[in-house]
């Protein structure tokens, strides 16, 4: 027996891709934490957590990357939490800027807080400490300002997971009716799907652009509305970039009221093939203009090679929106195309043509950009990017098994056939005929016309939905959409993530640009030193932790790990101390082994306070081997 898909089988249905749509943006907002740093910082002067003799003139940061700066993004607090800085921020060289420091500034701790704007937009924010003489206590958290995070950094990731739906669905669904379907134009879901999308990018510029300033500076959602943040906004890449896209939206708007205005009212020949090539021509021009709005903002327009990137990332978008948006497209016209107007066959099988292309260019972009955000294989399990990425990929090739049962299904779909004449045909033929009787025949006969026109339309309708071939189209592409949900989801957050490439440099990086020591309340010390002794797997990060850090006994643990933060095993572990201005040492501790990448040793003996150089022996293979060291103040 052929099962029919009634009207409310089809709301169901509808209903439920946009029940998993909200999910789905619901959890990448519940999993919208402060935006990841996409410049890290690399090094510092002072350096986190050391203990310098004489007060700095200065402090400065050096990230992996250029960043924006305002007159608050660097600040030095005293013990007290006071600030000690003077002027405003400069950049010394390249990727490196410092603050003036007051003179005669006295001992303890003082905290470094710093809240810039990475080259690709991304808010970077956080905090460290060094101290001057010797460590005190000090009355500001170590936590630093927050930015990108909170309420507004959960509104700006809504936004833009809308911006990039409503691309895709502008952008798609009229490639979908001007390449594969150009009876869909005067189909009233088809035009309120392609408007929805216009709508939603639009509305969804607007609200970036109004968040953007509490987004990268405060935090606050008071700030959203403040007219100095957003004249500030108005003159970065980002502001600029929106402003293009809304630009670029009007020209759009343009493109949507002929090709749903004058180009339904045309009839074949040549005067409609030549609006055909001239829409399809200005359609992809703004199409890539607005693809270019975020390609010269975000990722692709800094790190390696940003000149071949950025042509890259909009092709990339081009094939995304050609794809899913088609598919979306495809969607609607399969549920809610009027039973006079089916999607033909031939429709179908064009927009699988369309789509293949579309997936041979987006994995072909995709690999470029995964070489050029990760730089290694092991940062596809090390890094949150790679992770990220590596569902990414699952998802696409799901949607790839998907799409080739929906091929099948085109190869086997039939049109329906027409078995009445369209209503409004009868209605017309009733009219006429009742010019000939009289008006109450006429009524009651125009009456009755409409009765079987909708018969007959409800048979029509059940006819082309019982068709098994259809219904298993209907499904599977249902399911590619579903699919195609979740995918724009994980895309969306992996542009918020910061790429594995950096991550790898910054942790790399981390070490050397951390101090020789830093001492939480506790006691306890931490030295983090990065060694390489040049032979095979000779690279990686030595850890002392000493507790209580203070005179007489102590407890030692000794943690080896390459640069990607994984614990691995060497031949052996040495450690000295030396307390060089009194001629003490090396005292040597040779520490036990006690898991991968672990050693410990209890009741290593610290005779005095003072400043001790900690030297570590790192042995990786029989002849290769480093002795790395650092000072740290000890009781």
């Amino acid at each position: 027996m052929t099962r029919t898909i009634t009207p409310t089988r089809h709301r169901r249905s509808l209903r439920t891709l946009v029940l998993l749509l909200l999910a789905v943006t619901g959890a990448l907002l519940a999993g919208a934490a402060p935006a990841s740093a996409h410049a890290a910082l690399t090094g510092s002067d002072p350096a986190q957590g050391v203990v310098v003799k004489q007060a700095p003139s200065q402090v400065a940061l050096t990230f992996s990357e250029k960043v924006a700066m305002n007159d608050d993004s660097l600040r030095v607090l005293d013990p007290k939490g006071k600030p000690v800085q003077t002027g405003t921020p400069a950049n010394l060289s390249g990727t490196t800027y410092a603050v003036r420091l007051k003179s005669g500034l006295g001992k303890g701790t003082y905290t470094v807080t710093y809240q810039v704007v990475s080259a690709d937009s991304h808010p970077v924010s956080g905090a460290y400490t060094f101290s001057i003489g010797a460590p005190s206590q000090t009355v500001v958290s170590g936590t630093g300002p927050v930015a990108g995070g909170g309420v507004v950094g959960g509104l700006y990731a809504f936004g833009r997971y809308a911006s990039y739906a409503g691309f895709i669905v502008l952008a798609g669904g009229a490639a979908f009716v001007l390449a594969c379907w150009q009876r869909g134009a005067g189909v009233r879901a088809l035009q309120r799907l392609v408007v929805g999308g216009w709508l939603t990018l639009t509305a969804a510029t607007l609200w970036l652009l109004l968040l953007r300033g509490a987004y990268t500076t405060s935090g606050k959602v008071a700030d959203v509305f403040d007219l100095g943040l957003l004249g500030q906004v108005l003159q970065t890449k980002t502001g600029a970039a929106l402003v293009s896209r809304l630009l670029l939206l009007a020209a759009a708007a343009l493109f949507i009221a002929v090709l749903f205005g004058a180009f339904t009212k045309r009839e074949e020949g040549p005067e409609k093939r030549d609006l055909t090539f001239g829409l399809a021509v200005g359609g992809v021009v703004v199409a890539a203009g607005l693809a270019t709005s975020w390609a010269m903002a975000e990722h692709a327009s800094v790190g390696l090679q940003p000149g071949i990137a950025m042509p890259v990332d909009v092709l990339h978008l081009l094939a995304v929106a050609t794809w899913l948006g088609g598919l979306t497209a495809l969607l609607v016209a399969l549920y809610r195309a009027p039973a006079g107007t089916p999607v033909q066959a031939s429709a179908v099988r064009r927009f699988s043509r369309v789509a293949f292309g579309s997936v041979i260019a987006l994995v072909a972009t995709g690999t470029y950009q995964s070489w050029r955000q990760l730089g290694s294989w092991s940062a596809f399990t090390d890094t949150r990017y790679g992770q990220l990425l590596l569902v990414k990929i699952g998802l696409v090739a799901l949607l790839i098994g998907i799409a080739s049962v929906s091929r099948r299904w085109t190869g086997r779909l039939a049109d329906a056939v027409a078995l009445a004449k369209p209503a409004k045909e009868r209605v017309a033929a009733s009219k006429t005929a009742g010019k000939s009787s009289g008006s109450g025949d006429s009524r009651r006969a125009a009456q009755l016309a409409r009765q079987q026109a909708a018969m007959d339309a409800a048979r029509q309708k059940r006819l082309r939905d019982g068709d098994p071939n259809r219904l298993g189209l209907r499904r599977s592409v249902l399911a590619e959409a579903g699919v195609a949900v979740v995918l724009l989801a994980v895309t969306t957050w992996l542009t918020q993530t910061e790429p594995g490439r950096t991550e790898l440099e910054a942790k790399a990086a981390a070490p050397s640009s951390s101090s020789s020591s830093t001492a939480p309340s506790n006691g306890a010390l931490t030295l983090d030193m990065p060694f390489d002794t040049g032979g095979t797997d000779g690279k990686g990060v030595v850890s002392i932790d000493l507790d209580p850090a203070r005179v007489g006994g102590n407890e030692m643990h000794v943690y080896v790990q390459r640069p990607n933060g994984r614990a691995f095993d060497i031949p052996e572990v040495k450690v000295a101390f030396t307390l060089e201005a009194k001629k003490i040492g090396p005292l040597p501790v040779a520490p036990d082994h006690i898991t991968t990448g672990h050693w410990s040793a209890n009741g290593v003996q610290i005779p005095m306070a003072g400043d001790w150089k900690i030297a570590v022996t790192v042995r990786t293979s029989d002849v290769d081997q480093v002795t790395v060291s650092k000072n740290a103040q000890i009781g």
